[in-house]
């Protein structure tokens, strides 16, 4: 089968169209003709190697441990373990499978897997599992988000951010998103109540307050971040930007650990999104009921895989961006 693997760590360069063996079944897994993949940050950060630590907790020190990228797939069981009870061929299915599925199969555990939405196509269903989920659980678990409250997301035009905004209005939710000028109408569009243009307006200074602060992107320390939060408002970390190749964001998480005992009813918490095939079924639910609608930038073919990396890590892209895969 055809796959987009790479050998050594670098930049999209390093990524090749190869012929590779196609996964075996295993008792409890499902094997997948992939349909379609979605890429995410988790992606080139693996690819790079950066931040470094991550060598060490996930990726392989001096090479990937994994040869083939892709977390996030929409497509057909193809065959099923003889373990595995939920799916049957023929069933489509979309989930996170950690790794392999920028390729024509993959192999990923039941557990890991829900029903595809009905109302969805393929490429739409691949761009919810890992940003979704994030949005998600950053909200409902670490935020603890209220009907009522004032919520800001940052980085609301990225692919966890829009669908942030929408699962927090789907909660009663009043919504302000942060993004750059050119985004601005497009996450007017998927339900926010206000935009912020950080090229013009730092929200940290604007005297504004919110119930709850969930950071996608951008620099603005954890100390910033409080000015903006209410006297028992919340701060979710999930990612950001960052130079350093060292840790990264991992940074800006460890100070916010550290300064939180010491701000009174503030709290703050980092987020580490788990792979859940309960809250994609709880997904599906609003997908299809049409409570949040994926948003897709672009959309390449497997062979131009390295092209859609690319473009993700310029850190321009509305919301996903998808690789159709055209199984043999």
């Amino acid at each position: 089968m055809k796959a987009i693997a790479y050998q050594k760590y670098g930049s999209a360069d390093v990524l090749e169209v190869k012929e590779v063996r196609k996964p075996d079944i295993e008792s409890d897994r499902v094997l997948l003709r992939v349909r379609a993949a979605s890429a995410n940050p988790y992606d080139w950060h693996f690819m790079r190697g950066v931040p470094y630590i991550a060598r060490l907790m996930a990726t392989g020190l001096r090479r990937p441990k994994h040869s083939v990228l892709g977390t996030d797939v929409a497509g057909e069981v193809e065959a099923v373990g003889n373990a595995v009870t939920r799916f049957r061929p023929g069933d489509e299915v979309f989930g996170f499978v950690g790794s392999g599925g920028f390729a024509e199969y993959v192999s990923a555990p039941e557990k890991l897997l829900a029903v595809k939405p009905a109302n969805l196509s393929f490429q739409q269903a691949a761009t919810v599992p890992l940003a979704a989920v994030t949005a998600l659980q950053g909200l409902r678990d670490a935020g603890a988000i209220r009907s009522g409250q004032k919520v800001l997301i940052v980085g609301a035009s990225g692919g966890v951010g829009t669908f942030a905004v929408q699962i927090a209005k789907w909660y009663g939710a009043e919504v302000t998103g942060v993004c750059s000028t050119r985004n601005l109408e497009m996450v007017r569009s998927i339900g926010a109540d206000r935009v912020i243009d950080y090229t013009r307006e730092d929200f940290t200074r604007t005297g504004q307050q919110y119930d709850l602060i969930f950071q996608l992107a951008g620099t603005a320390s954890p100390s910033a971040c409080r000015r903006a939060l209410t006297a028992a408002g919340t701060l979710v970390l999930s990612s950001g930007d960052s130079p350093g190749r060292i840790i990264g964001p991992v940074g800006r998480i460890i100070k916010a650990l550290l300064l939180s005992p010491f701000i009174g009813g503030q709290t703050m918490r980092p987020l580490i999104a788990k792979p859940s095939s309960a809250d994609l079924q709880f997904l599906r639910e609003l997908l299809e009921a049409g409570r949040i609608t994926p948003v897709i930038d672009r959309t390449y073919a497997l062979s131009e895989a390295p092209d859609a990396i690319r473009y993700l890590e310029t850190g321009h892209a509305r919301g996903k961006v998808v690789i159709s895969v055209a199984a043999a």
